[in-house]
């Protein structure tokens, strides 16, 4: 209760307590369609799809600023465990990067059941290299280009980015990229362990070959992975192992996690109704600017009391 009496005020800004009440609170429903009600749409303007193949999940929303040539291209691939998930749930995530100047992408893929690993990663990289020929949008790609994910999408964003050869075989260069951002991300997980990814991913072997943590690499794009550290649908370490394996390789990585945050929450803070929940859209700000500027970006807010607190808590 604590966090609801500390932003009291500015939830009554925005005259739509009940539905934040319920983004906050609701852990085994997705608040994504809670939010698209309220979007400002102002800050954006909307493209006609793009199809980048003949499924009819094979397409692709683009947002640009309203009144401005985008800065750069950010392309989020959504969650779901693989299994769910719709591009349109996620105007949210255009609202807050169209706002800041960029153009944003959401594409759709394939799921189980009608497909399983790697179709994920082909559907994945064949969108942005779709993106790559856009008369709009090409001239961004790679270098003026962020891959950004929540859970499954992370995962997929991470694959892109560390195993080169699915954007390669797309003619687009991985180590290319300006950026990769991490929400929430499973990088180091036993496909056995559950049933939905033993359904997905447990026809492959070795099992090394589905997780981004084996296909660590000194010389990939700099990687920011965020977690909350209240998640108990994937574990928090799982940022921290990979940052710190690309670190020890001499690579560009960190983490940062968020205190009382969870799985969904930490998604749900991107919508612009829902940034005081936690800084996320503003520390990946903070990392593609610092991208564009020519710098790293890396490490963001490292002394923060929430990331010291969870590093000594699985030492």
């Amino acid at each position: 209760m604590s966090i609801l009496k500390r932003d009291e005020a500015q939830l009554r800004s925005f005259k739509i307590i009940p539905l934040l009440l319920l983004c906050l609170f609701l852990q085994a429903c997705s608040p994504l369609t809670l939010v698209d009600a309220t979007l400002p749409e102002e800050s954006w303007k909307q493209l006609e799809p793009v199809d980048y193949g003949a499924d009819p999940r094979q397409k692709i929303d683009i947002y640009i600023p309203a009144d401005t040539d985008p800065k750069a291209l950010l392309v989020f691939f959504y969650g779901g465990g693989w299994d769910s998930g719709e591009r349109a749930d996620y105007r949210f995530v255009a609202a807050a990067f169209t706002a800041a100047g960029y153009a944003v992408a959401i594409p759709d893929y394939r799921l189980y059941p009608q497909v399983r690993y790697p179709a994920f990663l082909e559907d994945s990289a064949e969108a942005v290299a779709a993106l790559a020929a856009h008369p709009e949008l090409g001239a961004l790609v790679p270098e003026r280009t962020f891959i950004a994910g929540h859970s499954a999408g992370a995962w997929i964003s991470v694959m892109l980015a560390l195993e080169t050869r699915w954007l390669q075989s797309n003619g687009v260069d991985p180590n290319g990229l300006a950026g990769v951002v991490g929400i929430a991300g499973p990088y180091d997980f036993d496909p056995a362990r559950y049933k939905a990814t033993r359904r997905t991913f447990g026809h492959v072997e070795p099992v090394s070959l589905t997780q981004p943590l084996h296909f660590a690499r000194k010389d990939a794009p700099p990687l920011l992975l965020l977690h909350g550290a209240e998640d108990t649908t994937v574990e928090a370490i799982d940022s921290r192992l990979l940052a710190e394996r690309i670190q020890a390789m001499g690579g560009r990585a960190d983490y940062l996690f968020y205190d009382d945050i969870g799985h969904l929450r930490i998604v749900g803070a991107l919508a612009p109704q829902l940034t005081w929940i936690a800084p996320v859209q503003a520390d990946i700000l903070s990392f593609m600017e610092a991208r564009l500027a020519g710098a790293d970006g890396l490490p963001l807010r490292k002394d923060a009391t929430e990331t010291r607190a969870m590093t000594r808590a699985m030492k």
